[in-house]
């Protein structure tokens, strides 16, 4: 073997590691995982974490529920009436419907957050969502912004929403710079798969960290 043969072995190896990683990252932070990392934050690192663990685990099976499990199951019933051709939604024509179905998913836990007399800006982190899933969706008929990373930027936006209100349970400041460094990585995933594009990424980040942050 050659050098230029050597080279190119190795070159298509490290494409295939960093298309394992890529995979890896974008599936552990998909956005239908982010509500519910969001109820974790909010009630293990916040003021929150005195409340009993059955009350904690009775609220986040509840929003997994909503946000999570019902998506999922929506997105392949979709699928099998061949409405969309795939549950991942890479096209940006398949998603539409997928985006009114988080909407509503969305605008429905903050609802049932704010029945249950959750402080606002765990309430909020929920109806944030469905107003940048609300963007999101009127982008979409002209252009493929980032789902993935609205995501991790609402969940940014509420760890230092709670940061800056003095709710957190202790200093939040090492989580959100750590949150800011996986919100990296997954970028440079969604980017290295190929189904974004620098720009697409960045203006997923800000819809999804202004609409929980400031709302």
């Amino acid at each position: 073997m050659n050098t230029n043969e050597v080279i190119i072995s190795f070159e298509q190896k490290a494409m295939r590691v960093i298309h394992y990683v890529s995979v890896f990252f974008s599936t552990l932070l998909t956005p239908l995982m982010m509500p519910t990392y969001g109820i974790i934050v909010s009630l293990w690192m916040s003021s929150l974490l005195v409340l009993t663990l059955p009350t904690k685990m009775t609220v986040l099976g509840v929003v997994f529920l909503i946000t999570g499990v019902v998506p999922v199951l929506s997105f392949i019933l979709l699928k099998y009436l061949k409405i969309i051709d795939d549950i991942h939604l890479n096209g940006r024509k398949e998603r539409l419907l997928p985006y009114v179905i988080m909407i509503v998913c969305y605008v429905s836990t903050a609802i049932y957050l704010f029945m249950i007399n959750a402080p606002e800006w765990m309430w909020m982190f929920m109806f944030g969502g469905g107003c940048a899933a609300l963007v999101s969706l009127i982008i979409n008929f002209k252009w493929k912004i980032s789902a993935h990373r609205a995501g991790i930027g609402g969940l940014i936006g509420l760890l230092c929403r709670i940061n800056a209100g003095g709710d957190g349970a202790f200093d939040l400041l090492p989580v959100i710079c750590a949150t800011i460094f996986v919100a990296g990585i997954l970028g440079t995933s969604r980017v290295a798969m190929e189904r974004h594009t620098v720009m697409q990424v960045l203006a997923g980040t800000l819809n999804g960290f202004v609409w929980v942050y400031f709302l």
